[in-house]
């Protein structure tokens, strides 16, 4: 087994998007080859009305699968096929945008005004751009929770862990994506693909993700009794860490405990031709799209 060593860190940064939302961009209209098959990571989470209600207008989607997540709130979609729909508390929402789709966004809050969640944009391969849209929404009851002896929990989005399997299903990049809570003063090491790009993404306490075996600085009650955590290593909320090649990732917890998300998929190793909500391969592939968008034949007739 071989741990993987941390590549980089970053923090998500403040911006705005739709029609005024303001939000944390994790990552996203970069250099694609970095995250690949991801784009685009956004994480919402707001407790002020005020920044969040004016939502996702309109918007097209061609070329790409968008994940959304939510943790409290509510979400609600609807689209130009004549979908609509909810996304609770611990709901999912995979949209294959395929061809292409005109859909909206709008987040209502919940009792105390939070609306939490993230979306992320994973790529599709040129065999599959212009497949037919699909929808898998899932509801949070829905979502497979395991919970290890030591007290840690994995919620799988999707992906098989620890020999069970997450509920959506037929996704291009065939991806792992995870919600992690590790306990306090605890060292996990959690399996993943040996060449996949993974990462992890902090949004509650904090963690060391280096191989710490002669860690310096906090003490760590349970494994690591005689020994320290460097400080130094320990990344907290919004915190974005890449992980270069190897099969293992190994999260050490101080006296906080952590909560991640944890995404790892295969690079699609293609060219990324990227406009907005439109990915494709080619700049004439891009271009055409914008046409068709300012002409009315963007959305393709079902088959």
């Amino acid at each position: 087994m071989t741990f993987r060593p941390v590549k980089s860190t970053s923090v998500a940064q403040p911006t705005m998007e739709g029609a005024g939302v303001h939000l944390h961009r994790v990552f996203g209209f970069g250099d694609p080859s970095e995250s690949d098959p991801f784009l685009l990571l956004d994480d919402f989470r707001n407790d002020d009305p005020v920044m969040y209600q004016r939502g996702f207008p309109w918007h097209p989607h061609r070329g790409i699968e968008t994940i959304t997540y939510v943790l409290e709130g509510v979400v609600e979609h609807s689209d130009s096929l004549g979908n609509k729909g909810l996304l609770g508390p611990g709901s999912v929402q995979w949209m294959t945008a395929g061809s292409g789709i005109l859909h909206q966004e709008m987040p209502r809050g919940n009792v105390k005004g939070q609306m939490h969640g993230f979306q992320l944009w994973a790529n599709l391969p040129s065999s599959q751009k212009m497949i037919a849209p699909r929808y898998q929404d899932i509801a949070g009851k829905d979502v497979e929770e395991i919970i290890d002896d030591d007290g840690t929990r994995v919620r799988i989005i999707t992906g098989s862990f620890w020999g069970k399997r997450g509920p959506v299903d037929g996704i291009a990049a065939d991806p792992l994506y995870l919600d992690v809570s590790v306990p306090p003063n605890t060292r996990k090491v959690l399996p993943v693909d040996t060449y996949a790009n993974t990462f992890a993404y902090v949004f509650a306490g904090k963690a060391c993700f280096r191989d710490a075996s002669r860690p310096v600085g906090v003490r760590i009650e349970k494994e690591f009794a005689g020994e320290e955590l460097n400080i130094r290593d320990m990344s907290g909320n919004r915190t974005l860490v890449r992980f270069d090649t190897g099969d293992e990732i190994t999260v050490t917890t101080g006296d906080d405990g952590v909560r991640f998300l944890l995404v790892s998929g295969q690079p699609i190793q293609e060219p990324v031709a990227w406009h907005g909500p439109i990915v494709m391969n080619t700049r004439e592939e891009l271009m055409q799209a914008v046409r068709e968008l300012n002409n009315g034949t963007f959305i393709k007739p079902a088959h």
